[in-house]
């Protein structure tokens, strides 16, 4: 899907050829328009019934005054769009984006952290410190970051880890995919000590494979007790050793 701004037009929708118009809260977009496919997997079915779960959720579950704050919360906190341009996503949306690594972790990792339901009463996106990241082909994905970060020592906190697709060592420019291979779980009592590490094997099974002389770019995002997620920072490119 392709962002776009016009001086001619200020709403489009339907197809044309094979290009669909259409518009949504960060502005006018288009895409190819073609036939859905039914993602087979794992990865694209653990997001795809992460996204069927949360939607009931905020329909079924969710009180009235927990869909308000996570409404208030969207208001407050609004999102830079592909174009550069702020917007200001829905309570729903909120919801599931900062809800849906979680369930993704819980089913493709076994994490311990929980789907939260109340809406965050920080507006922010939390704070923390950009880790330094190493690959090894013998070893994996080791994750040096700052013990001393809130999340780490808050229950229901965490730092997700996704590796991407290994390049070449001549490519220099990576957008995707990303596949989440680790989870740094925040501990009151006993706070997990640096460096985390993403063992070859757990990449093999979980990710992708790494082979000494390739570029790897790796992406973390924080999730606190209380919903907030960060954005993703890319990391990278690394040099496998």
């Amino acid at each position: 899907m392709a962002l776009f701004k016009s001086q001619m037009a200020t709403s489009a929708s339907g197809s044309i050829g094979g290009i669909t118009y259409s518009r949504n809260r960060s502005g006018m977009y288009m895409r190819a328009r073609a036939v859905p496919v039914q993602p087979n997997s794992s990865a694209q079915l653990q997001v795809r019934n992460a996204l069927t779960d949360l939607v009931t959720a905020w329909k079924e579950t969710l009180t009235a005054a927990q869909r308000a704050a996570w409404e208030l919360y969207a208001q407050n906190v609004p999102v830079v769009n592909p174009l550069g341009d702020s917007v200001n996503n829905s309570g729903q949306n909120w919801y599931i984006g900062a809800n849906t690594p979680r369930l993704q972790a819980i089913a493709k990792l076994s994490a311990t952290i929980a789907r939260v339901d109340p809406g965050p009463t920080i507006f922010d996106r939390g704070a923390f410190t950009t880790p330094t990241i190493t690959y090894d082909e013998s070893t994996g994905l080791g994750v040096t970051y700052t013990t001393a970060d809130a999340f780490n020592s808050e229950d229901e906190a965490a730092m997700f880890i996704y590796q991407g697709a290994p390049q070449d060592g001549g490519v220099n420019f990576f957008k995707g995919p990303y596949r989440l291979v680790g989870i740094i779980e925040g501990d009151s009592s006993t706070p997990p000590s640096s460096p985390k590490l993403v063992g070859a094997a757990t990449l093999t099974s979980l990710g992708y494979t790494v082979t000494t002389g390739q570029k790897v770019w790796t992406a973390v995002a924080v999730s606190r007790a209380d919903g907030r997620l960060s954005t993703r920072r890319v990391i990278g490119p690394v040099t496998v050793t």
